[in-house]
């Protein structure tokens, strides 16, 4: 009914402008542009008529202002836009925190970095993210792209679309990130522009072989030739960034266990169930982002009718991260538990007697590669303009987690710890106390001290996990459309096109037990043996939490050695390493009308138009059976979708003053790792009730692997509306308004449902039902999501000459949802969603001199963290408010240093930690990682 009423709306407003036909023969027909323009630094104004949104000198922070509120009045769809300040300076120290300072969005931060975002309260899968207009691939395993990846400094700008417009191809169902680069004919002389920047984390060095001082440089190359008519611009970047975090993650997911009194030792706590901590793993991580980027850019204009471009971009990405410290098994293993105090049901302070702790040296890896490409043609004639564009992208990653585990001996054997803890919700959680000295060479080995093996590799004992997660990503795109520009009262023109898609993800994960080359040469023995002397570093300090100093080494170095040996992992889900395959083909047409009409006082522009949608998607992967063989099966589905949109802008006779009204259907495709038809299932043909039941409660058959897949999975599907006022009252002022409502029709659960089994090996068994339980993603149910957003910057002189210079920008965000997969359960979270957000800057920006504060804020909201394995996993994180500062000044015409700008910048100054918790309560804390603070010093010149 909803999408009968938006058919309805889109009809409406087509009839209301066609009625406006006669109303003004002298109206001048306008080019509607599809997309935000760039902003160039430095050009004349655009030709009557050519509708281009007019670029602009950007040469500071108010500067960049102005840009952006420029191109947010011009644009034809309700939009954010960030203008980078000048060459090589987008106003923040990474794309991701530049975004998440726009009104309804958020970052969340991955090991201290701004790196995915939440639009709308909707995760990163619900957002698209283009790079000049082209869509992108993703180095994880969900659609959502880590902005890490591409470097700030090579960006001129961002637009992020809130509406869908029928010309935009690739939009998410929140909206649609445009990352824009460097259009060299916009410049009208040769530059050249260098930046250096030294950087220092206030944690210090956690681990004596890491960094606490990195670097970072970029430099900008743009030139015209052939009367500029041929333009090149080449960027480079380098980035050399050091982060320390301090790392407590208390085991459960959030999920304390709950102790009963009655026992001989905790005989003091309610008779109620009373929450005590479990256990948990406390780490110094020390880490080192290398990341190179290149973009490269050709223009080609030798007449007024023909225009084309080729764009290219690299990013290589090398992190490397040591993890050290001790895992502490506490209520959940064989240590008895003393309560000193409870308090209010959960155990606050005690002890636990007999604690095998499980060292850790761990180091963590990940190497990525990504590459883009295009190529854009562009002829007119007359009224007819024809475009071609063709574009490339591909991700290439390859992680690993490499855990190494050493103790006083393997389980059961060797000394033991007495462990206090007292409940510190906002200092780590907890804070503990302990006798052994996890330091000592003498005292701890390499061994397997929590017996985690099991027996699944015979008579060896597992003393360490390897993984390699490695993810190929690739896109082939054609588009082609044909314009026409239309002489009347009511439409400026009209765009057909048609837009083909070819995508194919294929996603693997190798998985090893490392054990001593000593206890694989003799099974019987040897089972411990001590870190070699030369291998042992300085210790790490995790004074910060009560521990003291621990073990340090390089476990590579060990299996380079020799010392350490692989066996390939056992268990039933790593069979055929996790390997899986997506295929997506997509073809889109569409269909756009650009409106331009009089309405009495008020003009009315926009566009009104649809996409059809053809999708074929398709995955390859194992079907696992309980004998651990499997047999490789493709499965998919082919599906349509219609997507019809409207953006109404009405400027009043105030030209100052504007109202938009949007309406559209809007999509999301499925995570690739929900589309895997990699399935792992259960047969229990020993079981001869279950064999000869037709009972489905007592079927033989099962499947609830959390890695299985449904390669035949729907979109997202969600109806949505807006509403916006804006009042543009300055060059760099303006106030906006606005209000949202998106109905989901459906959603993606993971959740169990009746499968069909027919057709998988039963062991030459015959059970008389085929059908069981399996759990894996299902399209379900949707749900609400609405929101109100306001946003304002306000320059001070405004209000009085004398505080020329100063202003604030900031904005603030309300959104509600409720998701209902099964209308008789409660509602559940969205990952990513934060009821409330707030942004603010207050800044000064006069004669060369800058100086501002920004801070951003998000309630609490669900996050998605690094699981089991380098799993995805969801957490309850607590709200956080992250503030930043920077200052700087630039050399003025004059000077002998004219061209250079020096600066100071400080982010997360108040050291504000990420906190997960579980069971809606902050004191059950699920991890608890503090980053410090990040200074950088550095300068920056333009010739």
């Amino acid at each position: 009914m909803r999408f009968a009423l938006l058919a309805t709306v889109a009809g409406t407003a087509m009839l209301t402008a066609g009625a406006a036909f006669a109303a003004d023969d002298s109206i001048v027909t306008q080019r509607s542009e599809t997309q935000v323009a760039q902003a160039a630094p430095a050009a004349a104004a655009p030709a009557a008529g050519d509708g281009m949104l007019e670029e602009i000198i950007v040469s500071g922070f108010r500067q960049s202002i102005q840009a952006s509120i420029e191109q947010k009045r011009n644009a034809t769809q309700i939009v954010e836009v960030i203008t980078a300040e000048d060459i090589g300076k987008l106003p923040d120290n990474s794309i991701a925190e530049s975004i998440a300072r726009l009104p309804g969005l958020a970052a969340q931060r991955v090991d201290g970095r701004a790196s995915v975002i939440s639009l709308r309260g909707l995760g990163p899968d619900f957002t698209a993210t283009l790079l000049n207009g082209r869509e992108q691939v993703s180095t994880g395993n969900n659609r959502g792209v880590e902005f890490d990846q591409y470097p700030a400094e090579i960006s001129s700008g961002v637009a992020v679309y809130k509406t869908s417009q029928a010309s935009v191809v690739g939009q998410g169902l929140a909206g649609t990130v445009d990352l824009k680069t460097i259009r060299p004919l916009d410049y009208k002389e040769r530059v050249v522009a260098v930046s250096a920047r030294s950087e220092y984390v206030t944690n210090g060095k956690l681990n004596s072989d890491s960094k606490e001082i990195g670097y970072r440089f970029s430099g900008t190359y743009v030139d015209q030739f052939a009367n500029d008519t041929l333009g090149l611009s080449i960027g480079v970047s380098h980035l050399n960034q050091p982060t320390q975090i301090k790392s407590a993650r208390f085991w459960g997911d959030g999920n304390y266990p709950q102790a009963t009194r009655g026992t001989t030792v905790l005989t003091n706590i309610p008779t109620t169930p009373t929450y005590i901590i479990g256990g948990g793993e406390f780490r110094a991580n020390s880490q080192t982002l290398k990341r190179t980027g290149v973009v490269a850019t050709v223009q080609y204009e030798p007449t007024d009718n023909f225009a084309t471009s080729l764009d290219f971009f690299y990013s290589k990405f090398d992190d490397v991260q040591y993890q050290r410290g001790v895992e502490l098994p506490l209520f959940w293993s064989g240590a008895v538990p003393t309560a000193t105090t409870v308090e209010n049901g959960l155990v606050t302070a005690g002890s636990f007697s007999g604690v095998k702790g499980v060292g850790r040296s761990d180091i963590r890896e990940t190497h990525a590669d990504l590459y883009s490409a295009g190529w854009n043609g562009k002829y007119t004639k007359d009224a007819w303009t024809v475009t071609a564009d063709l574009g490339y992208s591909s991700a290439d990653r390859e992680s690993s987690r490499f855990e190494a585990y050493y103790g006083t001996g393997r389980n059961g054997v060797g000394a033991t710890d007495t462990v206090g803890y007292t409940s510190t919700p906002n200092d780590f959680g907890w804070q503990l106390t302990k006798r052994l000295n996890y330091a000592d060479p003498n005292l701890m080995q390499l061994t397997d001290p929590g017996g985690w093996s099991g027996g699944s590799i015979g008579s060896l004992d597992q003393n360490g996990y390897l993984n390699k997660p490695h993810i190929q990503d690739e896109l082939y795109t054609a588009r082609f459309d044909v314009k026409r520009e239309i002489d009347s009262n009511a439409f400026s023109a009209v765009t057909v096109g048609a837009n083909y898609t070819d995508r194919s993800k294929d996603y693997e994960q190798p998985e090893w037990y490392i054990v001593t080359t000593a206890n694989v040469q003799n099974p019987t023995a040897q089972r411990s043996i001590p870190v070699p002397a030369a291998s042992v570093l300085k210790p790490t300090d995790l004074s910060w939490i009560g521990l003291g100093d621990t073990l340090a080494f390089d476990p590579r170095d060990l299996l380079a050695q020799n010392i350490y040996s692989l066996v390939k992992c056992p268990r039933l889900n790593c069979v055929n390493d996790l390997a899986y395959s997506i295929s997506e083909k997509v073809w889109t047409g569409y269909a756009q009308v650009d409106l331009d009409a009089q309405l009495g006082d008020t003009r009315l522009t926009g566009n009104i138009g649809a996409q059809y949608i053809r999708t074929d998607q398709s995955s390859t992967a194992p079907v696992i059976n309980p004998d651990k063989t499997f047999k490789p099966i493709t499965d998919g589905i082919k599906y349509n979708n219609f997507l019809p949109n409207m953006n109404l802008i009405f400027t009043l006779p105030n030209e100052d003053h504007k109202i938009r009204l949007a309406a559209a259907r809007q999509m999301a495709r499925a995570r690739p790792d929900q589309l895997s038809a990699l399935f792992t299932y259960g047969f229990d043909g020993g079981n001869e009730a279950k064999l000869n039941s037709t009972n489905i409660a007592m079927s033989p058959w099962s499947a609830d692997d959390e890695k299985n897949g449904n390669p035949k999975l729907k979109p997202w599907i969600a109806d949505a509306i807006d509403a916006t006022y804006e009042f543009y009252f300055a060059d760099a002022g303006y106030l906006a308004l606005n209000g949202y409502y998106k109905w989901l029709k459906t959603y993606i659960y993971r959740e169990t449902t009746i499968y069909d089994f027919t057709g998988l090996p039963t062991n030459g068994l015959t059970p008389k039902l085929f059908t069981g339980y399996a759990k894996r993603p299902v399209n379900g149910n949707g749900g609400d999501i609405y929101g109100l957003e306001a946003a304002l910057s306000l320059p001070f002189d405004l209000i009085s000459e004398r505080l020329d210079g100063f202003g604030i920008t900031g904005n603030v965000g309300y959104t509600k949802t409720s998701i209902t997969p099964d209308p008789s359960q409660p509602s559940q979270p969205i990952p990513g969603y934060s009821k409330y957000t707030a942004q603010g800057t207050f800044y000064y920006d006069k004669d060369g001199f800058q100086a501002r504060v920004s801070a951003n804020h998000r309630s609490k909201f669900l996050a998605e963290v690094t699981g089991f394995g380098q799993g995805r996993a969801n957490r309850m994180a607590k709200g956080e408010t992250v503030m930043d500062a920077q200052v700087s000044y630039e050399f003025q015409e004059g000077s002998s240093l004219q061209g250079l700008t020096v600066m100071l910048q400080g982010y997360n100054l108040t050291n504000e930690p990420f906190v997960a918790y579980g069971q809606n309560d902050t004191r059950l804390v699920e991890r608890y990682e503090e980053f410090g603070s990040r200074y950088l010093l550095g300068a920056s010149y333009k010739f």
